[in-house]
């Protein structure tokens, strides 16, 4: 039987701890007991954890043998501009599940003002989302999920291989499975517009910024559709 994989909180040396609702989502109601075992993510690998001890807000696990990872594939940097919150959050869910390795929430020109306002209030609980999504999945991490930037600020962070997604008709634009095939392992970070796209203005600066535009096809997707698409092609 799978053994439950769980994100350490805390580690030191040969020893490891979930602290706080992690502790006592374990302990309280998967009503686990001391001597039992799961599968511990800490510092970059995954151990077979066996409780030690459980107090209040705190589950102390002995780590034993490393459990054998699963291949690495390309590390990939979600841009995701701020649509709906509920669709915005299964998209975290997903993209998580898939193996994002960090998400970057963007205020766009045609982001909802009232999403935009409200977005960094947001950012603990689309964390929390992740981190949940990554123990079900077996990540052995979670990705990292920043605080809302606009996109300019955005931009000035990143380098390397970029990729917007656009459904404007240019001469120049490639599909993403086509753009992807000549670099199969490089990082990637990959742009998610809002809904009602990108406008002309923000191409330009995507674009000045050595970003390259690809598309997913001849049919325009919802937000959260083409950020699942375009993670699954990127990781194939």
């Amino acid at each position: 039987m799978t053994r439950r994989r769980f994100i350490a909180d805390e580690v030191e040396g040969e020893r490891a701890a979930l602290l706080g609702e992690h502790a006592a989502h374990l302990s309280k109601v998967l009503r686990a007991q001391v001597g039992q075992q799961f599968d511990i993510a800490a510092n970059g690998s995954v151990r077979a954890g066996e409780i030690t001890s459980i107090t209040n807000g705190r589950v102390e696990f002995l780590l034993r043998e490393e459990v054998t990872a699963t291949k690495g594939q390309r590390e990939v940097i979600l841009f995701l501009s701020i649509f709906k919150f509920d669709r915005m959050e299964w998209v975290i869910e997903k993209a998580t599940e898939l193996g994002v390795a960090s998400i970057v929430p963007v205020t766009a020109r045609r982001t909802e003002s009232h999403l935009a306002s409200a977005a960094t209030k947001r950012v603990e609980r689309w964390r929390r989302i992740a981190r949940e999504s990554s123990q079900q999945s077996r990540r052995i991490s979670e990705p990292v999920v920043s605080g809302p930037l606009k996109l300019k600020d955005a931009i000035a962070t990143t380098q390397g291989f970029r990729i917007v997604l656009s459904e404007h008709e240019s001469p120049s634009r490639l599909s993403l499975k086509h753009l992807l095939s000549d670099r199969p392992e490089e990082s990637l970070t990959i742009a998610i517009g809002p809904e009602g796209g990108w406008t002309e203005e923000e191409l330009e600066v995507f674009e000045k910024n050595g970003w390259l535009s690809a598309s997913l096809g001849s049919t325009i997707l919802r937000a959260e559709t083409a950020a699942i698409a375009a993670l699954a092609i990127a990781i194939s």
